[in-house]
């Protein structure tokens, strides 16, 4: 180890050990969270600053603070298999009426896809005001071999239909799909864990006695997997922390500042799709700023993480505890809205690369034989779309190859890809929770007197309280 790296290291200690300063001085988690993301992002600056973005002490230093980041992301990933069987199924037992699964999943996929149009046209608008096109762009080499590397996962994108993307959601085996082998699995772990569910159900008249068995033990194993999702969350701060130090140490301004139109265009339609959520949030009869305050800390860490699957076990924490939503529809929100009508990676994205790059092979992206296919094949292809990073781009290949236009032209925007990222990643999760929130309203389960309550959630308990 280097002199600067042991400096560096010492530093990013010292910033978390203010941040545990602040959790034994019972900080709320809220502030805590905020304060690792200033930290975070004064470190990053202050380490660009000094030494370079491409010098190489910046790549040590960022493989140590991913022990924090990815090992906090990765704990996440590590309990969202176990907390989604033991919800759903406990849900289920406890609804005791198959049928209403029936409307929790129509109501949640139907507000992800619709809203996931509507994004798509959000990103045809800005794409249009901010005068985006892909025409005279030229690429380096690390653009050209993006392009390459789009192209040659075209065909795994052409091989992608409707069909194959519904029969992938059922689980052939299911301990295979417990182990997250698939794009798909989250989907096939919560069809698995219905089936138990109901069929738990079948045996309550005629066994009851092995009925509260198994009811018994699933609240034993539902006990066990919140204590063990509250232990991880705790770390958030942390993990925040040095998520959003390592991008903006590695984050090249010039580039940035290169394709800042194409970022701007992108934030820009990243809020007024964040504003539409409030407004149906509204709509629905509910405080939207109370609303805004109580998600803000699930969308900071997606927002750092860029990893819609990492932020379930916060988001079903925060509908739970926070928004007062049902424990069975949050996690069906939650699990379904990581793989299913992306707002930010298959809705937004997706359209204003294929505005961008429409007039490069002569095309009007304004016509309505452009806007109206382009907008079916999004909500067709945001089924199924990995809630990881990358997501976004297996989404591009699928609606680009469909509309016929050249892939390899996306990769021209990979120097601002994690930038973007970081905020279509906020928009899924966001997504998500407005369809868990506005379904349990619909559904008329929602508990009022949580969503109400302004205390926040006390993560340093032994207990999860509000």
């Amino acid at each position: 180890m280097t002199i600067n790296l042991l400096l560096n290291l010492a530093v990013a200690a010292a910033l978390c050990g203010l941040i545990y300063w602040q959790q034994t001085q019972h900080i709320s988690f809220t502030k805590r969270v905020l304060t690792g993301l200033t930290l975070g992002i004064l470190l990053g600056a202050a380490l660009q600053l000094i030494y370079g973005v491409t010098a190489p002490v910046i790549a040590q230093t960022n493989a140590y603070l991913d022990i924090v980041g990815s090992g906090y992301v990765k704990l996440l990933q590590m309990i969202i298999i176990p907390l989604i069987m033991v919800s759903i199924i406990g849900a289920i037992v406890k609804l005791r009426d198959a049928g209403s699964l029936g409307k929790i999943s129509f109501l949640t996929i139907g507000i992800l896809i619709l809203t996931t149009i509507v994004a798509a046209l959000i990103g045809i608008m800005m794409a249009k005001l901010f005068g985006l096109t892909a025409v005279g762009l030229t690429a380096t080499a690390a653009e050209v071999a993006r392009g390459e590397y789009m192209q040659g996962t075209l065909s795994a994108a052409r091989e992608i239909s409707f069909p194959s993307m519904v029969l992938s959601f059922i689980p052939s085996n299911p301990f295979l799909d417990m182990t997250g082998a698939r794009k798909t699995s989250t989907i096939a772990v919560v069809i698995f864990s219905v089936f138990i569910g109901i069929s738990a159900i079948g045996i309550a008249a005629k066994k009851p006695a092995l009925f509260s068995s198994f009811s018994h033990f699933i609240d034993v194993a539902h006990a066990i997997v919140m204590r063990m999702v509250t232990l991880v969350l705790r770390l958030t701060p942390y993990g925040v922390f040095a998520l959003m130090a390592k991008v903006v140490a590695s984050s090249s301004i010039s580039d940035i500042l290169n394709l800042l139109n194409f970022v701007m265009a992108s934030y820009s339609a990243l809020f007024i799709m964040f504003a539409i959520h409030l407004g149906l949030i509204g709509i629905a009869g509910l405080n939207p700023l109370r609303y805004a305050r109580k998600i803000f800390p699930v969308l900071l860490f997606a927002f750092t993480s860029r990893s819609s699957a990492g932020a379930i076990p916060m988001s079903v924490q925060t509908q739970t505890s926070q928004l007062g939503t049902s424990e069975g529809i949050a996690n069906f929100a939650a699990s379904f809205g990581a793989s299913i009508g992306q707002n930010g990676c298959a809705g937004i994205y997706p359209a204003m690369l294929a505005f961008m790059i429409a007039p490069t092979v002569g095309i009007d992206p304004l016509t309505l034989n452009f806007i109206v296919p382009l907008l079916a094949v999004i909500a067709i292809g945001s089924v199924g779309v990995a809630g990881v990073g990358g997501g976004a781009t297996f989404a591009a290949l699928i609606v680009l190859s469909t509309m016929g236009l050249p892939v390899a032209l996306a990769g021209l925007l990979i120097s601002v890809e994690p930038l973007i990222d970081m905020g279509r990643t906020a928009l899924n999760v966001s997504g998500s929770i407005t369809a868990g929130t506005l379904t349990s309203r619909l559904l008329g389960t929602t508990d009022m007197a949580v969503f109400d309550s302004d205390a926040e959630l006390n993560m340093d308990g032994d207990e999860q309280t509000i």
